[in-house]
């Protein structure tokens, strides 16, 4: 069982940055792989970026790719997007996923999520 808590969110201007962190309960976290995704109001959920367990790989979509970057640290069970340049299309809740890849970081199921955090880019 993994707990997943969100911070970081908050009001930024159009090509500013934020940082959201993702802590997680329970001494299993370096054995995940972890996710970020967003959902935007009226708009499904949607996958940004990916990193294994060891953080040795790392996979983004075109909506996360150049300029958002998924890292972790396992000594802190932590996982962080550092995302830069951002505009108003961004503004959405965004999630952190605890899951397993078997055979690409795409491919991760995600079994435990976490409540949130609201990043909103002003124009």
């Amino acid at each position: 069982q993994v707990q997943l808590v969100e911070s970081g969110g908050g009001l930024v201007q159009a090509g500013g940055s934020l940082r959201l962190s993702c802590a997680a309960s329970g001494r299993t976290f370096s054995s995940y792989t972890m996710g970020w995704f967003r959902q935007a109001p009226g708009k499904e959920r949607e996958f940004i970026a990916a990193i294994s367990w060891s953080g040795g790989s790392k996979y983004y979509t075109d909506s996360g790719k150049g300029r958002f970057t998924i890292s972790r640290d396992n000594a802190k069970n932590t996982v962080y997007l550092q995302m830069n340049s951002l505009k108003p299309e961004d503004t959405a809740v965004y999630y952190c996923a605890a899951g397993f890849a078997t055979r690409s970081l795409l491919g991760a199921t995600y079994d435990y999520w976490g409540q949130g955090t609201q990043v909103t880019v002003s124009s």
